[in-house]
């Protein structure tokens, strides 16, 4: 069953509509299929009719939507031979971020992203996707060390943001999303970062200062969530709607203003209602972006990757 979202009400009765006829044919010898046929064309065609006009704040909410595919879902769809690497060789392992060596069709790739967790043990485990010093020091560490044996980067970006307590803070946040990000930058290897769900502050931009930035359909990316505009400019976090639409967070905005490359369509309703053709999708196309950045000389890449930034704004 798919948890339905605010906006998608007049979906979820259809749906239950559908499911009580369904329920009602198989209690006894009624023909119901014309009028099931009648009303799932409906759904269908609300579902399409919504998703085609969805506001900043409602792709928000799908961004944010629990059953979305997660970090793992996306290296056990696209990526073969994964083999995790863990710790920072400093102070611990963050499970916020996850990465490690694998083969995306057959070029060999380092895979770094977040993990948000899709249950309430994994979701505490992972700290909901928030990173703290340790995970971006372990990016950094993972991303040296694809730089060094030649492997491109890849990137899935799926974050609220770096995580604000004040452990975080006693160990050096801002300092080491900065160096994640300087690392990024520095890097002599391709580097593909994808957009998944929220692109939240510093805490995605840390790993995703990449030669080319790709983003779902119904993703976000901002330097604040809208909730969070919302308390600074209104003092109430009731204007995030409004907060939404004046930040600019959504992939078509984001593509128009040359901070993502390319756009990932999504399936009808969303990633969360088709996980594997979404997981295909975004897989081909950070292939074909690899295959552009192939052959590349680091100097030829740092230098694009620097000019690409520097012209944001």
């Amino acid at each position: 069953m798919v948890a339905y979202l605010e906006f998608e009400k007049p979906i979820a009765e259809l749906q239950a509509r559908i499911a009580e006829l369904r329920s009602t044919a198989d209690a006894g010898s009624l023909d119901i299929e014309s009028e099931v046929s009648k009303l799932e064309a409906k759904s269908d065609k609300l579902l399409r009719d919504t998703y085609a006009k969805l506001t900043p704040w409602q792709k928000t909410q799908v961004a944010r939507h629990p059953e979305r595919p997660h970090f793992k879902d996306y290296v056990a769809g696209f990526v073969s031979d994964f083999m995790p690497l863990a710790g920072d060789r400093a102070f611990a392992d963050d499970q916020a971020i996850i990465g490690g060596l694998g083969r995306l069709g057959d070029r060999k790739v380092m895979v770094i992203g977040h993990e948000k967790g899709d249950d309430t043990a994994s979701r505490i485990r992972h700290n909901f996707g928030m990173a703290k010093p340790e995970g971006y020091r372990k990016a950094i560490r993972l991303m040296e060390l694809a730089d060094r044996f030649g492997l491109p980067v890849v990137s899935l970006v799926d974050t609220s943001g770096a995580f604000p307590g004040i452990q975080a803070e006693e160990r050096g946040q801002a300092e080491a999303i900065a160096r994640s990000t300087e690392a990024c930058l520095a890097l002599g290897v391709p580097m593909v970062a994808a957009v998944v769900g929220e692109g939240g502050s510093g805490g995605a931009i840390a790993v995703a200062a990449a030669n080319s930035v790709l983003m779902f359909e119904h993703a976000v990316y901002s330097v604040i969530s809208p909730e969070g505009c919302a308390s600074i400019l209104w003092r109430t976090g009731d204007k995030a709607a409004e907060a939404a639409e004046a930040m600019k967070v959504t992939a078509a905005d984001l593509q128009k203003l040359g901070v993502v490359d390319r756009v990932v369509a999504e399936p009808v309703g969303g990633a969360h209602r088709d996980p594997a053709a979404a997981i295909a999708a975004l897989g081909a196309a950070i292939g074909e972006e690899l295959d552009k950045l192939a052959g590349k000389k680091p100097t030829t890449l740092r230098a694009a990757r620097r000019d690409k930034f520097l012209a944001i704004g």
